[in-house]
């Protein structure tokens, strides 16, 4: 896989194959697999009254300097201490988005540095960060409006109300690992799709939502993988195991519908079942740019994301320091080839089972035995991340309380 000729961000797009080179260039960076990153969201609520609904003002006065523009068009956005960049989502769920490390102990110290920040500046303004992957409290509402999620929201209003869900009231805990060096790019993509399923199962946390039970084990999941599926299913597919990444992300891509069609006006709803592809062709007065074609890849939420790295979205956010159990499971199974490769053999029976994870969790038997010979598999390559002992020993009870609770499920 090599690297094609860059183009001008502002250049036409008159064909599918100058759309391909574009995406291969922008979406699937390689190098050696060296560097992590994690990005965190959280559900805000009330600490007196988590049910509140807490509004942008005292969302902009808590965050203050480092709110995002779109909470604050004249905010400086300013990173926080270690580099993590404070961001909203429509609901209000606050996300951090940190630098990546190439060491996974670096990566967890400085991102605990940025949580105990945002943390505090919430705590003063009386509001208190979640612990779980969809809202329990409260019903879809929303906190923050711009003409990007005005679309989003009248878009997905054509398929029900899954859509509000997801907006508003989800959270989850996104891993982002670098795509490998060319030859190891096939095996990356497969691996980083197929732990998905048990792995969802594992760490689920989203079973309540707006004050009762769900019957799912992740209703996060479940939001997601119903609000649109030509742009929230997976790309890969153990049916087609061997298509290039490549292939199929330009598939997929061209294939989505637009989510948004930005205008110097507010409405940006696009017009109903227009693809990038149908845009390619002819179906709007004027062609796209690679500008729009970056665009319509930022609409598209797939389990996994190629960004220039792999963005793993299936996770569900995790209660206080839990969000590192996941993290390294993820990392000690991308360790070395060796590990990966069993990895997909361990997972690849179930790793179309997607909707069955979110539903059962470790309840389904298949999911649960998958479950717990990854973390066997992570148990044994945590030494390769070389980590301080005290997060070392940290890490392995949390792996192990997730490994009894799918031997429990597997029984």
């Amino acid at each position: 896989m090599t690297t094609p000729p860059e183009l001008d961000r502002g250049a036409i797009l008159h064909e599918s194959g100058a759309a391909a080179r574009h995406l291969a260039r922008i979406c699937f960076k390689t190098g050696p697999p060296v560097r992590t990153g994690v990005e965190l969201e959280w559900t805000v609520h009330d600490v007196a009254d988590p049910a509140r609904p807490v509004d942008p003002a005292r969302l902009r006065a808590a965050l203050g300097r480092h709110s995002p523009v779109t909470l604050d068009e004249a905010s400086p956005a300013q990173p926080l201490r270690r580099g993590s960049a404070v961001s909203l989502e429509p609901g209000g769920q606050v996300e951090l988005s940190t630098p990546p490390h190439t060491s996974i102990g670096a990566l967890i110290r400085a991102t605990e540095t940025d949580i105990a920040q945002v943390t505090g500046l919430l705590e003063r303004a009386g509001l208190t960060l979640g612990g779980t992957g969809i809202d329990p409290y409260r019903q879809p509402q929303p906190v923050l409006e711009t003409p990007r999620y005005r679309a989003m929201r009248r878009v997905f209003d054509r398929g029900g109300a899954a859509g509000r869900t997801m907006m508003y009231c989800t959270a989850g805990l996104q891993v982002c690992l670098d795509a490998g060096e060319p030859e190891q790019v096939p095996l990356r993509w497969a691996v980083a799709h197929a732990v998905g399923p048990p792995l969802v199962a594992a760490f689920a946390t989203a079973d309540r939502h707006a004050g009762r039970g769900t019957g799912w084990a992740s209703f996060r999941m479940a939001a997601w993988l119903s609000t649109d599926p030509a742009r929230t299913g997976p790309v890969w597919s153990p049916a087609r195991p061997d298509d290039d990444p490549v292939t199929a992300w330009t598939r997929y891509v061209l294939a989505a519908p637009l989510l948004c069609l930005r205008t110097a006006g507010p409405d940006w709803t696009p017009p109903p079942d227009v693809t990038f592809a149908d845009w390619l062709a002819g179906a709007l007065p004027r062609p796209p740019t690679t500008d729009d074609l970056d665009y319509h890849v930022s609409t598209l939420f797939p389990p996994v994301r190629p960004r220039g790295y792999l963005e793993l979205r299936y996770l569900d956010a995790q209660p206080g320091r839990d969000w590192m159990i996941p993290l390294a499971v993820l990392a000690a199974l991308f360790a070395d080839p060796a590990t990966l490769h069993a990895a997909y053999l361990v997972s690849a029976p179930v790793a179309h089972r997607w909707h069955d994870a979110a539903r059962a969790g470790l309840a389904d038997r298949a999911l649960a035995t998958a479950a717990a010979h990854l973390l066997d598999l992570a148990l044994a390559a945590l030494p390769r991340l070389d980590l301080p002992a005290e997060l070392t020993d940290e890490i392995h009870r949390g792996v192990r309380r997730r490994r009894a609770a799918a031997e429990g499920g597997d029984r």
